[in-house]
C-alpha cells in the first residue's frame, strides 16, 4: 500500500497540482480544503505525512496543526507547514515549530522538492522517483 499523503489547502489549483505529482510518484493522495476537514480526514484515513497550508478560512493551518497534535493517532505524524506569505515568515515559522510542525516550506514548491520532503519523512518512500518536470 503506498504511503498516504494528506494535502490541506483551500486552493483547488494546488490540490490538482499536488495530486498529479504525488500520484505520479506512487503515493496515495488525500485532500482537505480546510483545517476542520483536515481533522476529519486525518482521523479517518491516518496519513503518514501531512502538508498544511497556513492561511485558510474557518480554521488556520496552525490551529489545525495544534488540534492534530492533540489526537493520539496523529501525534507522531509529521506535519509540514507550507505558506506563500513571506512578510512574517520568521514569526510564522517559529509559531509552526512551537505548535509541533516537523518542517516548514514556502511556495511555490517544485515537484522535486515535494517528493524530497516526503522521502525525508517516510524512509520507505525512497523508491519513489521525483517527476522530471519542474515548476509547480
Amino acid at each position: 500500500m503506498p504511503p498516504k499523503i494528506l494535502i490541506v489547502d483551500d486552493d483547488p489549483l494546488m490540490h490538482r497540482l499536488y495530486q498529479h505529482h504525488l500520484e505520479r510518484a506512487g503515493f496515495q493522495f488525500l485532500s482537505a480544503t480546510s483545517g476542520r476537514q483536515a481533522l476529519e480526514v486525518a482521523a479517518q484515513e491516518l496519513p503518514q505525512l501531512i502538508f498544511m497550508d497556513v492561511m485558510m478560512e474557518e480554521m488556520t493551518g496552525l490551529v489545525a496543526l495544534r488540534e492534530l497534535k492533540k489526537m493520539t493517532a496523529m501525534k507522531d505524524v509529521p506535519i509540514i507547514v507550507i505558506t506563500a506569505i513571506v512578510g512574517a515568515l520568521a514569526a510564522t515559522k517559529k509559531e509552526a515549530e512551537t505548535a509541533g510542525a516537523a518542517g516548514f516550506l514556502t511556495t511555490p514548491l517544485s515537484p522535486s522538492k515535494l517528493i524530497a520532503e516526503i522521502q525525508r519523512f517516510i524512509p520507505s518512500a525512497d523508491g519513489a522517483s521525483p517527476p522530471a518536470q519542474t515548476g509547480m
